[in-house]
């Protein structure tokens, strides 16, 4: 015992001294702490020291993350929500499913980091330090993390830091999946408490992409979420003067907003990998992470959190970590598309649920469909516009 004690205050000493540590993952969000969280979990690495870098206090609901998920998942815990219906709504036509055999969750932020924090915070070897993050350098054997208190190093570092590289190239385009939702309470009992409005495209396009996006909570509170995917971000008195038109058009009668939340998350089919090196990885939507023609990303960051720390056993540089598959083409022929045309989205969507069942969708969303079912998939979205898209890239 005395031992022991003795290897940790040398060990304590040696990071004060030297600021080293066996890994760094720089920022502590989903991400971050669902890698923490599964390298603590793995006897493999329980002894490594471990250092999370984020400088903000994980202690409000700064987001919500929305996924869907065959039968029992490992966050059931934490879920807040879950509906087993979907409405999907756009001009001249209207679908309600059932998701079966998925279910459609939500986790609030607040509830994921009160899980996480407190759970980590109880394995000795995980260190915390709350700091701002100016700089990240790598070499041959080790990174440098120079923070706005002092600079720390490690053989392997995870950053999750957003990055601004992909906007200043042409090779891809960019767009934003760009909202702002309020958590509201009606005097009108308007909601459908077991079914998501996913999609509600009877909204003013205004040759962009434009949606109302519903997560019901009770006949009276819901989350309302007027959502874009286009390039350029709104003024937020026009993404809120539109909640209030469709809450008036719902007879709403008086409305009492609870809560306001605001995102913007970059769809792009940019390849983020290439700035991962021998000893630093970018995780998250760093790190290419978020499914481009969605936004969708917790669920995708669990998945590859999974496949990354079994890669990690194998001891290998972790620019070798293999991230693309035939779904990352087909996000950027749709990104092409979606760019060139992005008032013709709604269409895009709207024939996309109109051929094809609700499963085949959000498998193929999932990158879990065959060949073949991707094939239906495409078959249903406008023919010439996607060759168009496809021999560009090819030739």
């Amino acid at each position: 015992m005395q031992q022991a004690i003795q290897s940790i205050s040398l060990f304590l000493g040696a990071v004060e001294k030297n600021k080293r540590f066996d890994i760094i993952i720089c920022g502590g969000g989903a991400a971050g702490l669902l890698l923490a969280n599964a390298l603590s979990n793995e006897t493999a690495f329980k002894h490594l020291h471990i250092a999370i870098i984020e400088k903000e206090e994980k202690n409000t609901n700064d987001r919500t993350w929305c996924f869907w998920e065959e039968g029992e998942g490992k966050w059931d815990e934490i879920v807040s929500n879950s509906w087993g219906k979907a409405l999907f709504k756009a001009k001249g036509y209207r679908s309600e499913f059932d998701l079966a055999p998925y279910r459609y969750k939500m986790i609030k932020g607040i509830d994921f980091y009160k899980k996480l924090y407190p759970l980590l915070k109880k394995n000795k070897n995980m260190y915390f330090l709350q700091e701002e993050i100016e700089g990240i350098s790598s070499n041959r054997d080790n990174c440098s993390v120079r923070t706005n208190a002092t600079t720390y190093s490690a053989p392997r570092v995870f950053s999750s830091i957003p990055t601004t590289k992909f906007k200043k190239q042409n090779q891809f385009p960019v767009l934003q999946q760009h909202f702002i939702g309020w958590v509201v309470k009606t005097q009108a009992p308007i909601f459908d408490p077991k079914s998501v409005v996913f999609m509600d495209f009877e909204v003013p396009q205004k040759n962009n992409t434009r949606f109302m996006y519903v997560l019901p909570f009770s006949k009276h509170e819901a989350l309302v979420e007027y959502t874009l995917f286009s390039k350029d971000l709104l003024e937020d008195k026009e993404y809120e003067s539109a909640i209030q038109a469709y809450l008036e058009d719902k007879k709403a009668g008086e409305v009492s907003i609870i809560e306001k939340e605001k995102g913007s998350i970059p769809m792009t089919a940019y390849d983020f990998s290439q700035h991962n090196t021998a000893n630093l990885l970018h995780i998250g939507t760093a790190g290419g992470w978020t499914k481009a023609s969605t936004g969708f990303t917790f669920q995708k960051s669990v998945q590859k959190v999974d496949q990354l720390v079994a890669f990690m056993k194998k001891n290998k540089p972790l620019k070798d970590f293999k991230q693309k598959s035939k779904f990352n083409f087909y996000d950027l022929l749709f990104l092409d598309v979606l760019a060139k045309h992005n008032g013709e989205g709604s269409l895009l969507f709207k024939q996309m649920f109109q051929y094809n069942p609700p499963k085949r969708i959000f498998s193929f969303l999932e990158e879990k469909t065959s060949l073949w079912q991707d094939v239906a998939i495409m078959r249903s979205f406008p023919i010439r516009r996607f060759v168009s898209a496809l021999i560009k890239r090819l030739f």
